[in-house]
């Protein structure tokens, strides 16, 4: 009889490991859905998304799937990746989001700002009392591991993706990082929500002027019935070819511009330079995506959304979140409990920059809330925050989320360059 090797997982078949994390998937949103009992009061306590991260890093923690001998995280990041921001950014329409008003893209632009400008802020003031928390070296240097916080909290899930594979963080300590994701994040968003049951008062405050609010109601409602429609076998082929077409050309372009980069700049190729991160193939394949779902908003397929664009990119995104589980080690979760201060004091920095911005332009709380979690929850949570304020607003929350993953990958990759700059200080 052939001895088992402790070093290899239970199953390392792709085929099922995949079909594993399919069942967490399904398994997590099945019960989400379930709004009487047990699992209502579960999911009013644990987010789903944090699920999605758990069960797959259970499995790995249990020896039953392994990353290592998994290449689902590569497949689901160079394919599934490029081909939800595509999908997500189609819809994007350029001149409604200015057409908001210019209140809410400065209240949207100020929590990308508190983000960019929190972290390392967070990083100064906790490296006064604890210079360890924020240390390390090599793949384990702490800033690597909060760009991918970074890359969350401006955008999303993709975005978190992008720089945890730009910036090479150890994946063995990835899981708190996901951690504090997950807890500041949710954190600040129930804050969030307990606030919209006091809207007329902290409007009061504000001293905002909330009639743009009711137009902004009329013209999303009008907009959302007009490209709706029932999603046929046909829309789903085309929404296909569109994406995975532009996955090659994203691959092309970031492959080629990213040699040429290397073979042109010497501060590029040197891995210890600052600025050698610019030569990552995945940062330009990323880049090109958006760029080509932009492009795209302004022809006749950004109607694709009424057809679900945007659900089948969240789609692939959840696969892609749970193929990141499964590099997650939850042994070495609270290895680095300092880490969660830095997330009080980054959120912190991101919150109380809004709400002073929000005083000083007399913003709406509603452009507060939406803007804020457009940044920090992207779009599985500012859709949720705005149909909170009302239900036809919800497609205001997916609007500016979509513009967050715009935005999300450079601003994190900003940030992450400050951290880095901070954490040597």
């Amino acid at each position: 009889m052939s001895e088992i090797d402790p070093t290899q997982p239970l199953i390392a078949d792709d085929t099922i490991v995949f079909g594993l994390l399919a069942l967490c998937l399904g398994f997590v949103f099945y019960t989400s859905s379930i709004k009487t009992g047990f699992w209502k009061k579960f999911y009013g306590i644990v987010p789903t998304v944090l699920m999605c991260y758990l069960l797959p890093g259970i499995l790995t923690s249990l020896g039953i799937i392994s990353d290592e001998t998994s290449n689902l995280y590569f497949v689901a990041s160079r394919y599934l990746l490029p081909a939800a921001l595509v999908l997500m950014t189609l819809s994007i329409d350029l001149k409604a989001i200015a057409n908001l008003g210019s209140k809410a893209l400065i209240m949207f632009f100020t929590g990308t700002a508190g983000i960019i400008i929190g972290g390392p802020l967070a990083i100064l003031i906790v490296s006064v009392f604890s210079p360890e928390t924020v240390g390390g070296v090599g793949p384990d240097a702490v800033w690597r591991g909060l760009s991918t916080i970074a890359g969350s909290w401006i955008g999303g899930g993709a975005n978190q993706a992008a720089m945890f594979e730009i910036f090479e963080y150890n994946p063995d300590k990835f899981g708190g990082m996901v951690l504090v994701d997950i807890v500041i994040a949710n954190i600040w968003m129930a804050i969030l929500l307990l606030g919209i049951g006091k809207t007329k008062q902290i409007d009061n405050w504000l001293r905002a002027d909330t009639s743009s609010i009711e137009i902004l109601k009329e013209k999303v409602t009008a907009h959302t019935k007009k490209i709706t429609r029932v999603a046929t076998l046909h829309d789903y082929i085309i929404m296909l070819a569109i994406a995975f077409t532009a996955v090659g050309v994203s691959h092309f372009f970031g492959n080629t511009f990213s040699e040429l980069l290397k073979n042109t700049f010497e501060v590029i190729r040197d891995k210890t330079q600052i600025l050698s991160s610019l030569g990552s193939t995945f940062l330009w394949m990323v880049v090109c995506a958006t760029v080509i779902g932009i492009t795209l908003s302004f022809t006749k397929a950004k109607n694709y959304e009424g057809a679900g664009a945007s659900k089948i990119g969240g789609m692939f995104i959840y696969i892609l979140v749970a193929t990141i589980g499964m590099q997650m080690d939850l042994s070495k979760v609270l290895e680095n409990p300092g880490l969660i201060l830095i997330g009080f004091i980054w959120i912190s920095v991101h919150a109380g920059l809004l709400i002073l911005v929000a005083k000083l332009i007399k913003a709406p709380f509603f452009f507060l809330a939406v803007g804020s979690q457009a940044n920090v929850g992207g779009a599985a949570s500012a859709p949720v925050v705005a149909a909170e304020f009302h239900p036809s607003l919800t497609s205001v929350g997916i609007l500016l989320a979509v513009f967050g993953y715009v935005v999300g990958t450079g601003g994190a990759y900003l940030c992450a360059l400050l951290m880095e700059v901070a954490s040597k200080v």
